[in-house]
């Protein structure tokens, strides 16, 4: 089950474009090694449906995976990561609340990262699961 955001110093809002857009935060605090990311569902991330859009629950959850690859070698949450590969399932779906996207490290070597993600809902329902492989940003590419 989720955790809720605990320490105001671990959160991460605003950062990027894409997190101005969408609107969730970024939880590095958890002390546990995974990345959380969380978002309150408004009518802007709604598909036609009126259900929360696969393209946000993926980007959930590619956060939540980025940010687990992340703290995994830095405590800040912040170092870069890509996206080598994202295999997405949706499992139910969820109209309004709170979702929390949580990420897992579960193994890999010095350029390479596996890494499993769960989207919940405050009631504790899967909403939606990831699989991926992460890349750390070479220090030399971020000039």
């Amino acid at each position: 089950m989720p955790l809720a955001p605990s320490k105001a110093a671990g959160l991460i809002k605003d950062e990027t474009g894409a997190q101005s857009l969408i609107g969730y935060v970024v939880d590095v605090g958890g002390g546990d090694g995974c990345g959380r990311c969380w978002l309150d569902i408004g009518p802007q991330h709604l598909n036609r449906h009126g259900m929360l859009h696969g393209g946000i629950a993926a980007a959930l959850l590619d956060n939540a995976s980025g940010t687990t690859g992340s703290l995994s070698v830095d405590a800040s949450g912040k170092v870069p990561f890509l996206t080598v590969s994202l295999t997405t399932q949706f499992i139910a779906p969820i109209g309004a609340g709170r979702v929390t996207a949580t990420g897992r490290l579960m193994g890999g070597g010095r350029s390479l990262l596996y890494i499993d993600a769960q989207l919940h809902c405050d009631a504790g329902r899967l909403i939606a699961s990831s699989t991926g492989v992460f890349k750390k940003v070479p220090a030399e590419r971020l000039t």
